[in-house]
């Protein structure tokens, strides 16, 4: 696009000098490296931007101003993810890069452009107790992958992990298993044999070259399928053996990488590595933290359903406390917001919704970390304000490793071994670590132990170093 085409099609200008000032943009945009074919768009976002705003000088534009606008941008669900990161990209780039607006400075631009662009599927995890088993196998399998008998032995195993309170990953897990178990057969449920299943624990360890730990949970979804639904007892023959056990070792980072890691990062996503580091919980386990469960009297914050169905205690980091407790302020307007025009609800687990009607529109149940967007849900119609979507976070602290020059696989996950290692060197506890990383067994933690930097006994010195 020319720039004598952008002034014709401009709805407003930008301001004093608009040819001078659409040339400046045009070229902090090449500068930036955004590919030629996508300038006309950011130039039409900016176009609306400019238009929400008639007559005013941009630098004067204030903070809750431009929150309210981007919050009206993520409200458009028809728009996809991309769209709205562009869109956010656009205004980014005239506000902060070419005006200097001072507002705009202190503005969570990742948020809006990543975190909160993603919207969560029924399918996810937290919402997939809301779709019934048959609804949930329609959308995994294929109706010409099973026949109807294999489809129900399916959903009545299905019904069956629900009535146990088994988690939705087991469910899914397990429901996975069972559906590439009976295809490799090709028999009916009740047709199957151990020998049937011995034959295909052995396909994917010698064909698919699985790990020992995925072969033991294709194991555990086919005892369980055998039991509960076929039940008989799923007996593998004496000379059956699984693969061998092996050991791996968690990926643990240093102090000072932990430290370049969180600097690589920025805004909330900056915040929620921090906790993630400061606290040991799971990636899932903040992503659906609530309001509530954080406790800045007591320092500490309740995780609950955390793996096992179990609640636990973590410490509250006083590093975090001052940016948590901005976040949360930050999330309280944002809340406000969403009531003015009209009751926004937030998912609750099992039948808490029956039984605590006006819970869902109570600032208390609201998640800590809320997407920008706001769902519908096609079946009852309300407006929803789920939490981000993890894979954001997840893509996050991959680009920041990268930035930061850690030669080391990391991941969320990462970050809770880094946590638990870091505890045991200061000298804690063995027992302590475990209640605080929510294990059932001690021997899960004791793993740590193997890559201690000082474990319990002074450090072993290298021959070569004598």
């Amino acid at each position: 696009m020319t720039n004598r085409t952008i002034q014709k099609s401009s709805v407003a200008t930008l301001p004093a000098e608009p040819y001078s000032n659409w040339q400046r943009y045009l070229d902090l945009l090449e500068r930036r490296q955004v590919p030629a074919r996508y300038r006309r768009w950011y130039v039409r976002h900016v176009e609306g931007f400019l238009a929400a705003f008639p007559g005013r000088r941009l630098k004067e534009i204030s903070r809750d101003e431009l929150l309210d606008y981007l919050a009206r941008l993520a409200q458009d669900s028809r728009q996809p993810a991309w769209q709205l990161r562009q869109k956010v990209d656009a205004i980014r780039l005239l506000l902060v890069d070419l005006v200097g607006n001072p507002a705009a400075m202190t503005v969570d631009w990742g948020y809006w452009a990543e975190l909160g662009a993603k919207e969560i599927p029924l399918a996810h995890p937290t919402l997939a107790r809301e779709l019934p088993p048959e609804a949930v196998l329609r959308k995994a399998v294929q109706p010409e992958d099973l026949p109807p008998q294999a489809r129900e032995a399916v959903i009545e195993m299905l019904r069956i992990l629900r009535t146990r309170h088994y988690s939705i990953r087991t469910e899914s897990a397990y429901r996975d298993w069972v559906v590439r178990f009976l295809a490799f057969s090709g028999c009916t449920p009740e047709a199957v044999t151990s020998e049937a299943v011995a034959a295909f624990l052995s396909h994917l360890a010698v064909e698919r070259r699985v790990s020992r730990s995925t072969q033991r949970q294709a194991l555990n979804a086919l005892s369980f399928f055998f039991r509960h639904v076929l039940k008989r007892e799923l007996e593998l023959a004496d000379d059956f053996r699984p693969a061998r056990t092996g050991r791996r070792l968690p990926v643990v980072l240093s102090r000072e990488e932990v430290a370049r890691l969180l600097e690589a990062l920025e805004g909330s996503a900056q915040l929620m590595a921090g906790l993630l580091y400061g606290t040991g919980m799971r990636l899932m386990e903040l992503i659906r933290l609530r309001v509530q469960d954080v406790d800045f009297d007591r320092q500490m914050i309740v995780v609950r359903d955390g793996k096992g169905c179990k609640d636990r205690v973590v410490p509250l980091p006083q590093r975090y406390q001052e940016a948590l407790r901005r976040h949360l302020a930050e999330r309280r307007r944002q809340f406000e917001r969403d009531q003015i025009d009209g009751p926004v609800s937030v998912y609750l687990p099992e039948a808490l919704a029956r039984k605590y009607p006006n819970a869902a529109t109570d600032w208390r149940w609201q998640y800590v970390f809320a997407s920008a967007r706001l769902s519908l849900d096609p079946r009852s119609g309300q407006r929803r304000r789920h939490h981000i979507h993890e894979n954001t976070l997840q893509k996050a602290i991959h680009k920041a490793a990268q930035k930061a020059a850690i030669p080391k696989r990391v991941n969320c996950h990462a970050l809770r071994h880094s946590f638990a290692t870091h505890l045991l060197e200061a000298g804690y506890d063995i027992r302590t670590v475990q209640e605080l990383m929510g294990h059932a067994d001690v021997s899960t933690t004791m793993i740590y132990t193997h890559v201690l930097n000082k474990p319990g006994l002074p450090p072993v010195i290298s021959p070569a170093d004598f």
